[in-house]
């Protein structure tokens, strides 16, 4: 068992350094877009599925509550949560859709669209992204493996190089965290 805890902890360290080594700058372009949105007046409207819809509300809640300190609330949004609009639109058009409505009835050109999808071909993401860009809306992909159908389809990638989907979840948490803490930071820390 401790070999197995061993090498899982080893894995998802690699992932993590791997991410910054490849990635640290466009994460920070992250960061910048969102900060950006919430000066606009823009909110973050945030989806995914399953493990990536959790993420999705776990990052929602950060904002509007807080993260690491008291601040006023920040809108972001996660459209993985009112089952009522996700079985409607699945059952009446298709599962493809669930995002992509809700992006419709809801974005605006000053929003912000953050998909997740560790595989990085959920096909209801990759619709919200077409939605969000026919309003106008910047859109950021937190990704895995080499990406997939998403890369290409976004205005920015931040993509986990691995193809262990534990090790890019935990990974994607850790980047959420860190657009949390360097968008506090720059908005009403050390930062701003």
């Amino acid at each position: 068992m401790h070999t197995i805890i061993n090498d899982s902890l080893a894995g998802s360290l690699a992932a993590k350094k791997d991410f910054v080594a490849r990635e640290s700058e466009a994460l920070i372009v992250a960061v910048n877009w969102v900060v950006e949105c919430f000066a606009q007046g823009g909110k973050l409207l945030l989806f995914g599925n399953g493990g990536s819809a959790a993420d999705a509300q776990h990052l929602a809640a950060e904002f509007v509550n807080r993260f690491l300190i008291n601040r006023r609330p920040l809108p972001a949004l996660a459209l993985t949560t009112d089952t009522s609009i996700l079985t409607s639109v699945g059952n009446d058009f298709s599962y493809d859709d669930i995002f992509a409505k809700q992006l419709a009835a809801l974005g605006k050109k000053e929003d912000l669209a953050l998909g997740i999808s560790t595989s990085g071909n959920s096909a209801n993401v990759i619709a919200a992204f077409a939605e969000a860009k026919k309003i106008g809306m910047k859109t950021v992909a937190l990704t895995g493996c080499n990406g997939g159908k998403i890369r290409g389809n976004v205005d920015l990638l931040l993509n986990v190089p691995s193809s262990h989907t534990p090790h890019i979840q935990e990974t994607h948490l850790w980047i959420e965290h860190m657009i949390c803490q360097l968008a506090d930071e720059k908005m009403f820390g050390r930062l701003a």
